[in-house]
């Protein structure tokens, strides 16, 4: 166990240090290619590989690293059982829109499958039950109608009391044949076999502009510009705004901790309920006696907490609850929630016709990447499956619906946008800040946000997030400043690290 003064476990993903794979090379000219895929996570990789196997000359834009984004940072659950959606979904979308939401899913876990064997990678892929769970008798009504609704949609799904979870649980929904995998071997591969078929992958160059038309045309930070027939936008949040999608996603950060457990004691399925601030447990093969238990939680918005305080009650939690080692690793991972519950894919808006966008998986991103391959590679090769309906971002008839949840939202947003401008900065001058701090300060009637280091440096950059405009916040457990209003992130020298932003952070002087 750690004390409350330090942070568990080794600040890494488990996935990225345990697959740390190749480098591509930056684009560095300009280039031809039939489809532009920009990001190179699930969604993005598995597109082009779909498209890449049906003969499409593919070029990947990668702004960072392959599969080093959100989907290096996942929890790597690949299931059709998203949580308590298909209750949901059977009277927003009717039950034929509950069933081709689970068909399609679950076409998802088997496909990942599938290219798994096909590729023949050992990508730790285990078949599970995933289960959604409450400790709260009270909630009992809502798990059986949310099983009724999960076994109408056509998956194997029943309700139960009785779990192997290693304390009493009041209701449960169990669905089996899921599976959870090792998400950077698997989309490593999928890399690999890419470029094996003529496909190009470059990483470190972040796509800075979008011309439509015919062709398309995607320029780079770097000044190259690429010339398409098709261009697909999987950059998690999409970073161009023309679509005004930013108004219907919602960013989420959730804190990951781990550490061995014996196997024997281990947890045989994946488990999730919203209790206690959300807890997800799953875990992954350490060697023949150990399994590494993963287990993620402490929900917020970006920008609004800092993650130390989050970090130490997961932690806590997880040690008081199962009989683990010390913690190994630590770290988060950033979502985005549509206000209607369903991913946005297909046509990026409704005067597009050749540039396509996947986003808004709300932290299931292994099997929404998986299924967004399918449809896209169909839609741009052949027709699409009767499914794609569902996911159109172009859709009306949810959007009516979902006018309070977006009000909420946007709400919120005004909240931070004007709120956070009338807020007295937390220090008064550079000097109140701590070695190994940050925070905003009014510099020359100008907010500057701030960092000193650990020798007493101090590095400014602008307070306004070059997305929006919004003011932005210090994560000190993350070394970051984030904004609260659509999630953008920022290092301590302005250097984008997470979209929708494009620029930097310009530098100040203090």
């Amino acid at each position: 166990m750690t004390t409350r003064s330090e942070l568990p476990g080794m600040a890494e993903s488990y996935w990225m240090a345990t697959a740390p794979g190749p480098r591509w090379p930056a684009l560095e000219s300009d280039a031809t290619a039939d489809v532009v895929v920009i990001g190179a996570g699930m969604a993005g990789l598995s597109i082009a590989w779909e498209l890449t196997r049906a003969g499409r000359e593919v070029l990947v834009l990668e702004a960072d690293r392959v599969a080093a984004g959100v989907t290096g940072h996942t929890t790597a659950k690949l299931t059709a059982a998203h949580s308590l959606v298909y209750d949901r979904l059977r009277r927003t979308r009717d039950k034929a829109g509950a069933r081709q939401y689970a068909q399609s899913q679950q076409a998802a876990v088997e496909r990942v499958a599938s290219v798994a064997a096909e590729l023949g990678v050992d990508c730790d892929f285990e078949r599970s039950a995933a289960l959604t769970f409450t400790t709260d008798p009270q909630e009992r009504h809502t798990f059986e109608a949310e099983a009724e609704a999960t076994a109408e949609a056509g998956l194997d799904a029943d309700f139960v009391t009785e779990t192997d979870l290693p304390f009493p649980v009041a209701a449960a929904v169990r669905v089996a044949h899921q599976a959870q995998f090792h998400p950077r071997k698997y989309l490593l591969a999928l890399a690999d076999d890419i470029t094996a078929r003529g496909g190009v992958i470059h990483e470190q160059t972040r796509a800075t502009g979008l011309t439509e038309g015919s062709p398309c045309k995607v320029t780079t930070e770097q000044g190259a510009t690429i010339t398409a027939k098709d261009v697909v936008i999987a950059t998690h949040y999409p970073v161009f705004d023309r679509a005004l999608h930013f108004a219907r996603l919602s960013p989420r950060r959730e804190l990951v901790v781990a550490a061995p457990v014996p196997a024997s004691e281990a947890p045989a399925h994946m488990y999730i309920t919203n209790d206690m601030g959300k807890r997800s447990v799953r875990t992954a093969p350490l060697d023949e006696d150990r399994r590494l238990l993963i287990v993620t939680g402490e929900s917020f918005t970006p920008g609004t907490a800092d993650s130390r305080e989050g970090f130490l009650r997961l932690d806590t939690w997880m040690h008081e609850h199962f009989p683990v080692g010390d913690t190994a690793y630590r770290w988060a991972a950033q979502d985005n929630d549509v206000s209607d519950s369903v991913p946005l894919v297909g046509l990026f808006h409704p005067g597009a016709r050749h540039v396509y966008v996947a986003t808004g998986f709300g932290g299931w991103g292994m099997s929404g990447g998986a299924m967004a391959g399918q449809l896209l590679a169909s839609a741009l090769t052949d027709a699409a499956p009767e499914w794609a309906s569902l996911y159109d971002p172009r859709r009306v008839r949810s959007t009516l619906r979902e006018g309070s949840t977006l009000l909420q939202q946007q709400a919120e947003v005004a909240r931070h946008f004007v709120g956070d401008r009338l807020k007295s900065p937390p220090v008064d001058s550079v000097d109140d800040i701590a070695p190994g701090s940050g925070a905003v300060v009014k510099v020359e009637g100008h907010r500057c946000a701030v960092y000193r280091d650990k020798e007493g440096a101090a590095h400014a950059v602008s307070a306004r997030c070059t997305h929006l405009g919004c003011l932005v916040a210090f994560n000190e457990a993350e070394t970051a400043w984030e904004c609260p209003c659509h999630g953008s992130r920022f290092g301590i020298d302005g250097a984008v690290l997470q979209g929708p932003a494009l620029s930097p952070l310009p530098p100040r002087e203090v």
